[in-house]
C-alpha cells in the first residue's frame, strides 16, 4: 500500500504555551502538507501568518471560534493535537485542572466527532489520565470511536527520563541513546520509570540514587511550574515531546516506515489479545495505561509487553494503579453525567 500524499493536521489550543512552540515544530515537517491552527484567541491567526512565511511544504492557516472556525480547522484533518486548556499554575494540582480542562476536551471531542471522525487524535491537555478516558466517551456516544486511534501523549515523561537517567550516569549528551520504558499514567505516583529496563544499563547507580530519579521523573512538571515562580509550566519541554511522538505516528502512516514503537497511555482493550498479556503483568483489569505501542498505519498495532520489573517497580506499580482507576473514573463519569 503506497503512502498517502496529503496530511491535515490540526492544532487545537494553537496560540497557548504549549500551542506555538508546537506549532513551529510541526512546521518543521516534511511529511504536513496542511497544518491548521485552532484557538479561541484572535491571536492564533498571527501565529499562523507568522509560522507561515518558513519555508516548508506545509500551508498554514490560523482559526478561530467565529464563522465555524473549529469546524473548519477539523474539517479533513488526519491528525488533530490537542494541548487546548489552562497551564498548571503553583500549589494546583491536576485535580484542579480537570475542573477546568475538561470542559474544553470534551467540547473539542464533540467538534472531532462531527469534522474528522476517522483523525488519529493526541491529547496533550492534562490531566491526560482523565482527558484521554474522555475524547473516548463522546466519541463513543457519537458512535465513531475508533480505539486504535486515540493516544494519550506521555512522551515528555519518557524524555525526562532519558535526561535524568545520563545526567546521573555523568554523560548529559548520551540522553537521546538511552531506552527507557514510562508505563502507567500522566501524573505524579501514576508514573512509571522502569529503570531497571534501561539500555544502557542503569546497574552502576545505588538504589537511592535510582529512587531520586524516578520521583524527579514523576513530579518534574512541579520542578518546571517552581523555577517558572508561577509564571508557567512545562510548555516547551512538552511541546518537543508532542512533536516527537506526532513525528513517529508520521513516520508510520505516511512515510509506511516499520517497527516505531512510543510509549502512548491507550486503551488497552484496542488490541484485545495484548490487553490480556498486560493486564496480567500489571494484576488488574485497568482500561487505560502507558504502555510502548507500535505504530503503523491504522494507528495502534501492538502493545508490547512492559517486561519484568524490579521489587521497587513492583511497589510503584501498586501505589500507581488505585490512582489511575480513579483518574479514569473521573473522565468516563464526566461524560456520562452530562447525558
Amino acid at each position: 500500500m503506497s503512502a498517502p500524499t496529503s496530511c491535515k493536521v490540526a492544532l487545537l489550543g494553537a496560540a497557548g504555551g504549549i500551542g506555538q512552540p508546537l506549532a513551529l515544530l510541526l512546521k518543521q515537517s516534511n511529511t504536513i502538507t496542511e497544518l491548521a491552527l485552532f484557538d479561541i484567541v484572535p491571536v492564533v491567526k498571527g501565529v499562523a501568518v507568522d509560522i507561515s512565511h518558513i519555508s516548508t511544504p506545509s500551508i498554514v492557516t490560523g482559526y478561530t471560534k467565529d464563522d465555524n472556525g473549529l469546524d473548519k480547522a477539523l474539517s479533513g484533518a488526519d491528525v488533530v493535537v490537542i494541548p487546548a486548556g489552562v497551564p498548571r499554575k503553583p500549589g494546583m494540582t491536576r485535580d484542579d485542572l480537570f475542573k477546568i480542562n475538561a470542559g474544553i476536551v470534551r467540547d473539542l471531542a464533540v467538534a472531532i466527532a462531527q469534522s474528522c471522525p476517522k483523525a488519529f487524535i493526541c491529547v496533550i491537555s492534562n490531566p491526560v489520565n482523565s482527558t484521554v478516558p474522555i475524547v473516548a466517551e463522546v466519541l463513543k456516544q457519537a458512535g465513531v470511536f475508533d480505539a486504535k486511534k486515540l493516544f494519550g501523549v506521555t512522551t515528555l515523561d519518557v524524555v525526562r527520563a532519558q535526561t535524568f537517567c545520563a545526567e546521573a550516569m555523568g554523560d548529559p549528551q548520551a540522553a537521546p541513546r538511552f531506552k527507557i520504558p514510562v508505563i502507567g499514567g500522566h501524573s505524579g505516583v501514576t508514573i512509571l520509570p522502569l529503570l531497571s529496563q534501561a539500555q544502557p544499563s542503569l546497574k552502576q547507580l545505588d538504589q537511592d540514587t535510582i529512587d531520586k530519579i524516578v520521583n524527579r521523573i514523576q513530579f518534574g512538571g512541579d520542578e518546571v511550574v517552581k523555577a517558572k515562580d508561577g509564571a508557567g509550566s512545562a510548555t516547551l519541554s512538552m511541546a518537543a515531546a508532542g512533536y516527537r511522538f506526532v513525528e513517529s505516528l508520521l513516520a508510520a502512516k505516511w512515510a509506511g516506515k516499520s517497527g516505531v514503537v512510543e510509549m502512548s497511555y491507550v486503551l488497552l482493550k484496542s488490541i484485545p489479545a495484548d490487553a490480556e498479556i498486560i493486564h496480567k503483568a500489571i494484576g488488574s483489569e485497568i482500561d487505560y495505561f502507558s504502555v510502548p505501542v507500535q505504530l503503523g498505519a491504522s494507528g495502534i498495532e501492538k502493545l508490547l509487553p512492559i517486561g519484568d520489573l524490579s521489587q521497587s517497580e513492583k511497589v510503584l506499580l501498586a501505589n500507581a494503579v488505585p490512582e489511575l482507576q480513579t483518574n479514569i473514573s473521573k473522565g468516563v463519569s464526566f461524560v456520562q453525567s452530562k447525558l
